[in-house]
């Protein structure tokens, strides 16, 4: 009977749905002041704001901060977009459109005018977890 009761949480495992863990760094911060503000969301057209993404994760840390980590992520394609909101004000402030903080994304793609496609800043994370390494673009 004790071997029964030491397996049951065991039992409560094999039906769980798999998680993972996502690894962010970021690179090529200009310097510490402000905050860092990530945006993660599995869904194009919510990309890459994050607005009106119920399921959609952000957050903002420190820009001293150069890595976070998203834990219970279940498996699946996702993108990631990053400002450096060096003044704190909650959003990425532009000059005639042209970002004046800077700017990052997954997988780093090739930019031109406005920001790169969802399907060009995904990855997809398995169930062992995933690292991105975003360096971070100022056009000012």
């Amino acid at each position: 009977m004790r071997r029964l009761a030491a397996l049951a949480p065991l039992a409560l495992l094999v039906g769980a749905s798999p998680v993972a863990t996502l690894k962010v760094d970021v690179d090529a911060l200009r310097n510490a002041r402000g905050v860092i503000r990530l945006c993660l969301t599995a869904v194009a057209s919510n990309f890459p704001t994050c607005e009106d993404d119920a399921r959609a994760v952000a957050r903002s840390v420190p820009a001293s901060q150069r890595s976070l980590a998203y834990d219970g992520l279940p498996p699946g394609g996702y993108a990631v977009a990053i400002i450096h909101d060096e003044n704190g004000n909650g959003k990425l402030d532009t000059f005639a459109g042209i970002p004046r903080e800077g700017f990052g994304f997954s997988r780093n793609p090739r930019i031109a005018f406005g920001p790169p496609r969802f399907d060009a800043a995904r990855f997809t994370v398995q169930q062992g977890g995933e690292e991105q390494r975003i360096r971070m673009r100022y056009m000012f």
